[in-house]
């Protein structure tokens, strides 16, 4: 039956087959010769096919030229109004937003709303909130925030493990992180070298040694291999504590099983040696380090004039910032704040603000450490004009002063009859909702009285202002 079905098919393919042919117009062919395909040319082989232009979404770039975070909710709800269709993209934009600023409870809206309608999400987006809850002490929330992200249909890995178990110990919960620690493999994760190190680096904060070399040999008996951040971990407690020979033979042992240290290692070794005074040691790791393959770096020189400076060889160091000039690194902002910091130290505010111009042609931009220190250097000298100058230049770079440098600063041109400058920094403080204590509002009242005794009405004037 099945034989007789097939060939009734066969026949009706045959007999169309033979319609179409009748049917087609007869052409006159000419038979061809095979030819090879022609090769593509290096130049054809090595274009590749332009990459697909992402289209920006005008929410997240409106989203991201926002100031004021707090408008940002605002903007999100405009354009749903237009019609628009916000999807994960958007959603996690504004969730970044507002972790940034710290609206943790509208965070926990929109995460509540993505959960109820089901939209993707990534590991990624609550990685970064479980480091926001961390910086704002909110461990409680990012452990919560953890357990939940199964709960999003989204699968939880342990490089989210990790961020969790770094800041416990971030947040002074050693117990609670090494309690998360021994229940990973109940939970699925097979523990890497960062878990291990997070580890380690919490007793070597606390000091506890003992307990850092136990979490080191469970390490080796688990067959996990130690990095060099291991090493430097170790090596950096024990530099601290002045045993050096113990980090040396560290040292060695991690060459010899082929760990090969960094410049944080040669920089952790050098700072041990400085600090036990043996400063040719630690310039001598510096030719060996080069010797074993190891380029330095700016950390490297850092601590050498950071040593110098402190025994007062103001000269040695900006002769090391000329060699690493020679020598081709490019000094960044803490290589050059380091000699503005002793020179401001040992009163050489004047030499310190040339270095700032220094570096500020060379096209390092200072930071607020460099200002504070320049504002300092020149109120130990009495200088107190340069320092307003000084000043200005940092909040005009949006930068602020601690409020021990506005103290400092205030009395000083006080004391100096520089009265409305003063009154110009005070106002610079109200601006930043930055006030004096009443000791200090006392003192400040002296500073000016003593002066100008037409002061009074200046000083009760400026603090109704801070009241």
């Amino acid at each position: 039956m099945i034989l007789s079905r097939t060939k009734a098919i066969n026949q009706t393919q045959a007999s169309l087959l033979h319609h179409l042919i009748k049917q087609t117009p007869s052409q006159s062919y000419q038979t061809l010769r095979w030819t090879r395909p022609r090769k593509k040319t290096r130049h054809e082989r090595s274009r590749k096919a332009p990459p697909k232009l992402l289209i920006p979404i005008p929410f997240i770039t409106e989203l991201k030229g926002l100031e004021n975070p707090e408008d940002s909710l605002t903007l999100f709800q405009e354009y749903k109004k237009t019609g628009f269709k916000h999807d994960y993209p958007s959603y996690s934009a504004l969730i970044y937003k507002l972790a940034r600023s710290r609206n943790f409870e509208a965070v926990e809206t929109l995460l509540d709303y993505i959960r109820d309608n089901n939209i993707q999400c990534r590991e990624t987006l609550f990685i970064a909130l479980i480091q926001h809850y961390g910086k704002s002490n909110l461990s409680e929330r990012a452990i919560d925030l953890f357990h939940r992200i199964p709960s999003f249909n989204c699968n939880r890995t342990l490089q989210s493990f990790n961020f969790l178990l770094n800041i416990l110990v971030e947040n002074d919960r050693l117990s609670d992180a090494k309690d998360l620690f021994n229940r990973s493999s109940k939970m699925g994760f097979r523990l890497n070298s960062v878990s291990f190190n997070i580890i380690i680096k919490g007793y070597i904060e606390k000091g506890e040694w003992e307990q850092a070399c136990q979490v080191f040999d469970e390490m080796l008996e688990r067959e996990v291999q130690p990095t060099v951040v291991t090493y430097n971990s170790l090596i950096g407690f024990l530099c601290r504590k002045g045993n050096l020979d113990k980090a040396m033979s560290l040292f060695e042992d991690m060459t010899r099983k082929r760990k090969y240290p960094n410049a944080v290692t040669y920089a952790l070794l050098m700072k041990g040696w400085c600090s036990v005074g043996k400063y040719k040691e630690a310039k001598k790791l510096m030719f060996d380090m080069e010797y074993r393959g190891c380029k330095p770096r700016l950390i490297n020189f850092g601590v050498l004039m950071t040593d110098l400076g402190k025994t007062g060889k103001i000269e040695e160091a900006k002769d090391m910032l000329v060699e690493m000039k020679r020598r081709r690194f490019k000094p960044d902002v803490v290589t050059y704040n380091i000699l503005i910091n002793y020179l401001c130290q040992e009163g050489r505010a004047m030499e310190a603000y040339k270095i700032l111009v220094e570096m500020q042609v060379a096209g390092c931009e200072p930071n607020s450490a460099t200002y504070r220190m320049m504002v300092d250097g020149f109120c130990r000298i009495g200088e107190f004009e340069r320092g307003v100058r000084v000043l200005n230049a940092m909040l005009t770079s949006k930068h602020c002063p601690r409020l021990e440098t506005f103290y400092c600063l205030v009395v000083g041109l006080c004391e100096d009859g520089m009265l409305s400058d003063a009154g110009f920094v005070l106002e610079e403080m109200e601006k930043r909702k930055i006030r004096f204590q009443l000791e200090s509002w006392e003192a400040l009242v002296r500073a000016a009285c003593s002066v100008d005794s037409g002061a009074n009405g200046i000083v009760s004037e400026l603090i109704s202002v801070h009241e």
